[in-house]
């Protein structure tokens, strides 16, 4: 009997799940290329969940998530149109939202209003009783980017896109929405945050597990990403939690020679707010807000406080307190017609 070739990609999952003594973890190359051969479909599906599962169970190093996220692009930069204004923020948003609102939505809307272009991007509906930036868009009357020219049509003419996982990156969305069947996350769920699709100069990450976030700055350096932040995020996602403390770990290229170092903001509320009960989360809230036809006290703290947060990083402001008085300032000036009611 003849034996079976190896399969090309067999030797990555090899080198994940060699045991305990002879497992390590994949180089930036190695990682680059697996997930390159995962993206055009080269691998079989027993392959893909082993690999997956395998590297949940290890944890990504940074050079892991870097070379994952370098393989996305390789494949991605054929769509992308060559006249795609280059955005000043990149803001990905994959974990949605379950007991607060996307107020960092207004966030991004803030910088758009000064014409400072933001790109989002992210996941939709891949996990079940959580509010995503697409049905929050649809609230507010705006739409997500249908295709790569939507997105540079609409930072052109709105200074904003919010381009979800289907249209960036339809192979990752298949993958994101494997957490029903492998009844775990995998890496797919982090590693798209440092996508920068639109090498935007500063990149902002949201997180949601202590513990990781040298692991997000390693991968941003390798990337060559020369202003980034990244924070435990309310729910997971780029917005600051204010009724708590908040560690910033930032690369900034003025600041402790480009390595990476670290803020503590201080809450801005004395009392967290007591959560919206799950599955009730009314994103047109967020648009009445924007137009000052409702008061929310915890909403507009998270909007300037997480806005405070990118100015830093975006190097607009020298310290957290002059951060937060600027961010204040542009919330205050915020174009309220911008927002219509529906």
């Amino acid at each position: 009997m003849t034996a079976s070739a190896e399969h090309p990609f067999a030797k990555f999952v090899a080198i994940l799940g060699r045991g305990k003594t002879k497992q390590r973890h994949l180089t930036f190359e190695e990682a680059r290329e697996s997930m390159a051969m995962i993206l055009r479909r080269e691998t079989e599906p027993e392959q893909t969940g082993a690999f997956l599962m395998l590297l949940r169970l290890k944890e990504e190093s940074p050079d892991e998530i870097a070379g994952f996220a370098a393989a996305v692009r390789d494949v991605i930069s054929d769509a992308v149109p060559a006249n795609a204004p280059q955005p000043a923020f990149d803001i990905p948003s994959y974990a949605g939202k379950r007991k607060q609102l996307p107020w960092y939505l207004l966030a991004a809307f803030t910088l758009a209003a000064q014409s400072r272009k933001v790109c989002m991007h992210g996941a939709e509906g891949h996990t079940a009783g959580r509010l995503y930036i697409g049905e929050a868009l649809a609230a507010l009357g705006r739409e997500m980017a249908r295709s790569w020219d939507d997105a540079a049509r609409q930072l052109e003419q709105d200074n904003f896109t919010y381009i979800p996982l289907h249209v960036l990156q339809p192979r990752l969305d298949e993958l994101i929405n494997l957490k029903p069947i492998l009844g775990l996350r995998s890496p797919v769920n982090t590693f798209p945050r440092l996508i920068n699709p639109l090498n935007a100069p500063v990149m902002i990450n949201g997180i949601f597990h202590r513990g990781f976030l040298e692991t997000h700055t390693g991968a941003a350096a390798q990337l060559g990403q020369e202003r980034f932040a990244v924070f435990r995020g309310e729910g997971g996602e780029p917005e600051r939690r204010v009724g708590k403390t908040c560690e910033v770990a930032y690369l900034m290229p003025e600041e402790n020679g480009g390595e990476e170092f670290r803020e503590r903001w201080p809450a801005m509320l004395e009392e967290p707010r007591v959560p919206v009960e799950e599955g009730q989360l009314d994103a047109r809230l967020l648009g009445a807000v924007w137009r000052g036809e409702a008061a929310h006290e915890y909403g507009e703290a998270a909007v300037i406080g997480t806005l405070a947060v990118w100015l830093r990083t975006a190097g607009e402001a020298a310290s957290m307190e002059q951060a937060e008085t600027l961010a204040r300032d542009m919330w205050q000036d915020r174009p309220r017609q911008l927002l219509a009611a529906a």
